[in-house]
């Protein structure tokens, strides 16, 4: 295992190479050229200045979050073609630079749903959250309005101005796309770019939906195990595999998420560990990665990935603000590199004590 953090890139970001860099145990950043837009070609340049920027500071890219796919691929529209190649154009450049996992995710529209971008919890720290009653309330094209105010500035990813100037076109061209339909266009684009995963060794992490049911009626399809096992088999190649974000997937309280993991040996390629508190099972909020701040059990998640010889890397995700700090919300320094400690703290326990146990 490798603890990592997510980084967007010195123009977007407010945390720093050098700040991550003091995080004990962290060694590497998950990153992406953020400045890029879906169905654009990575140019190796752009890529290998990108490369040497995190280099410099003592660390190294562990994985891109993400390059994002183009709407064109999830509709299955005559021109993905184009979008696809220029996908596969990216992936080249970034195997020759000596990149080998890529996270993305195939949500339709929003690319992760929550109502509150800064809810003051008990002790004074804010957080993202989701309210079920305060989506119902909306119409799709206010979405991005209603939280845009609480964004501190930064521009969300998946969240982009200009994405959501085009919201109700997006619905329209969604209009036609159900969950079978999303699962073949899926399975299309993975088998046209499998050749060139293969070539270059690039893992490709699917990122469940955020939360794992349909939201404005849009098909949602990675949200359980019975479907990530699906896609899994659909498209059975090594390369093919997934983020196991246990905040995304534990949106849904029937989802059993060290189970999950177990049942998905040599698929997961990468995982975000995060914690979640509900409310009710439709009203939930960020907590911090302690087991007992929020619903989940951090020790048996972190211990799922132990027993499957999980080797890939691990980030602490959507942090709370604390300690004054103003910054994208979910992505500050502070909480997060608490949860990274932390859940290197679990990884090395869970270590020792296996191996005292073997040694019995």
């Amino acid at each position: 295992m490798e603890m990592t953090f997510r980084w967007y890139g010195s123009k977007f970001d407010t945390v720093t190479l050098e700040q991550i860099r003091q995080i004990p145990g962290v060694t590497g950043v998950i990153t992406t050229l953020y400045d890029t837009t879906p169905g654009e070609v990575w140019t190796r340049e752009a890529i290998h200045a990108l490369k040497e920027e995190v280099e410099a500071s003592g660390l190294h890219i562990s994985g891109i979050e993400s390059v994002n796919i183009h709407d064109a691929i999830k509709i299955g529209s005559p021109d993905r073609e184009q979008y696809i190649d220029n996908y596969i154009e990216t992936l080249k450049h970034l195997g020759e630079e000596d990149i080998h996992l890529v996270c993305y995710n195939f949500m339709p529209v929003f690319d992760w749903t929550r109502t509150e971008l800064a809810r003051v919890r008990p002790d004074g720290s804010t957080v993202l959250a989701y309210k079920q009653s305060a989506v119902d309330a909306l119409v799709p094209e206010k979405m991005f309005e209603s939280i845009a105010g609480d964004a501190n500035g930064a521009i969300l990813p998946g969240w982009e101005p200009e994405r959501m100037a085009k919201v109700k076109e997006l619905f329209d061209a969604y209009r036609d796309v159900d969950d079978e339909k999303l699962f073949a266009n899926l399975k299309y684009f993975l088998e046209r770019i499998m050749p060139v995963c293969n070539e270059y060794d690039i893992r490709m992490a699917i990122h469940p939906d955020d939360p794992a049911w349909s939201v404005f009626g849009l098909p949602r399809i990675i949200i359980n195990k019975e479907n990530i096992l699906r896609m899994m088999k659909m498209v059975d190649d090594p390369h093919n595999g997934m983020t196991f974000c246990s905040g995304s997937y534990g949106t849904n309280l029937e989802n059993d998420l060290p189970d999950m993991i177990r049942s998905l040996k040599g698929r997961i390629h990468f995982a975000h560990v995060r914690n979640l508190k509900f409310n009710s099972p439709t009203d939930f909020e960020e907590a911090a990665h302690l087991s007992s701040d929020g619903t989940f059990d951090m020790y048996e998640i972190m211990r799922a990935l132990y027993e499957i010889g999980f080797d890939g890397p691990i980030r602490p995700d959507h942090g709370r603000m604390i300690w004054g700090e103003v910054a994208m919300p979910g992505y500050g320094l502070y909480d997060r590199a608490l949860g990274a400690t932390y859940l290197n703290g679990l990884w090395e326990a869970i270590e020792k004590g296996a191996a005292r146990y073997e040694a019995k």
